[in-house]
């Protein structure tokens, strides 16, 4: 039932912000979404006692009210998917199969960077123990905000941000930061997982992401 439910959500969010585009809707959606039922505790795997992982429950519980209003968001335009399906080395005939244009090109040096909110890093005994990940914040309020970022604890990770503080200076401003997840290697099987929150100062925003962390096997 989660499919209509969003669907309606972001045919609200189009109607009140014309011009969102897709991915900034979506930013909307995932961004606010709570952690917590009904109840107030947190959100828990189907069968299980555990509280959900980013796999079972996605970014958590929409909450409609709270993505009218995210604060920030994650924005993409068609060639920054483009890049993303270069980075996958297609040809181009795949690529213009997709995108159904031969009007897009790939860059010079595609990679696997989406501006996506949300993070997954593969950890396995013989691959790289460090994993970043580069992201880009748009702000959508019409005044200069500071936000601070915080991160949940991951058992046997450190999970770090390039800067702690972004300040927007107004409206559609941008900002970056690099996302380094380091650890050791998982057994199959193994899922650990947490949040990193941008906490805008004096203010009302809080801007959450889910952060997994598996074994390439998982995947």
């Amino acid at each position: 039932m989660a499919s209509p439910h969003v669907a309606g959500v972001a045919a609200l969010l189009k109607g009140a912000n014309p011009d969102w585009s897709p991915a900034v809707i979506r930013s909307a959606i995932m961004t606010t979404a709570k952690l917590f039922d009904n109840l107030q505790n947190p959100i828990q795997e189907w069968g299980t006692n555990q509280t959900a992982s980013p796999l079972a429950m996605g970014a958590g519980l929409v909450d409609p009210n709270q993505a009218l209003d995210p604060g920030l968001v994650y924005d993409l335009d068609a060639q920054d998917y483009v890049n993303f399906l270069c980075g996958l080395n297609l040809s181009m005939h795949e690529l213009h199969a997709i995108t159904r244009s031969s009007h897009y090109a790939c860059p010079p040096n595609p990679t696997l960077e989406l501006n996506y909110p949300s993070f997954i890093a593969y950890f396995n005994c013989s691959g790289t123990k460090s994993v970043e990940f580069w992201r880009t914040l748009t702000n959508l309020g019409s005044f200069m905000s500071r936000y601070v970022a915080k991160v949940d604890a991951m058992q046997g990770f450190h999970v770090s941000v390039d800067q702690d503080t972004l300040v927007f200076k107004g409206k559609n401003d941008k900002k970056s930061y690099k996302l380094i997840v380091e650890g050791p290697c998982l057994n199959e099987g193994t899922v650990i997982h947490g949040h990193l929150k941008w906490v805008e100062v004096n203010g009302k925003h809080t801007v959450t992401s889910p952060i997994a962390v598996l074994n390439l096997s998982n995947g």
